[in-house]
């Protein structure tokens, strides 16, 4: 069987929540699957295909995702890798594709990684932490504008691309 790794790396939940649909749709797909944080994930060498999301954070991606890439670098080259990140927020979160950083974009290269996918995010009021996030949680940014559909058919597209390229 298959094994593929679907690491994230957020603060609130929600990228977990992205990383926990991509892994059911993988599994729908016949792929054994393990969701990890990506600062619990040791290697990456038992996985035939690996997909590595993180939150964006003032257009950052978080720290252990960044730390998971730079830690894996040279098995990941050996496997395909998808990257995706989530949290555009308010009416147009899906309408936005958000470049990756600097220092992701050059990791990105490095591991010839898919082109990064960005989903819209989740902005809870409750759970907004430190003075510009909760003033983001207070006007049209605050809601779940994560569309699942999209994040389905998007997982469902690499399992395709997976079965297809890795020898059973």
């Amino acid at each position: 069987m298959i094994t593929v790794l679907v690491a994230y790396a957020g603060k609130h939940g929600g990228t977990r929540e992205i990383a926990e649909v991509v892994g059911e749709e993988l599994r729908a797909e016949e792929f054994e699957v393990d969701v990890c944080g990506a600062a619990d994930v040791d290697g990456v060498e038992k996985y035939a295909a690996v997909v590595v999301g993180s939150a964006l954070y003032y257009a950052r991606w978080r720290p252990e995702a960044v730390r998971f890439l730079e830690r894996n670098a040279d098995a990941l080259r050996e496997r395909p890798v998808w990257l995706f990140h989530s949290g555009p927020c308010g009416p147009a979160a899906n309408l936005v594709r958000v470049s990756l950083p600097a220092k992701v974009t050059l990791l990105a290269a490095a591991i010839d990684a898919e082109r990064t996918e960005t989903f819209g995010g989740r902005l809870d009021p409750a759970t907004a932490s430190g003075v510009l996030e909760k003033l983001m949680a207070r006007g049209e940014r605050a809601g779940d504008f994560r569309d699942w559909e999209r994040i389905r058919a998007w997982a469902r597209d690499i399992g395709r691309r997976v079965r297809s390229g890795v020898a059973i």
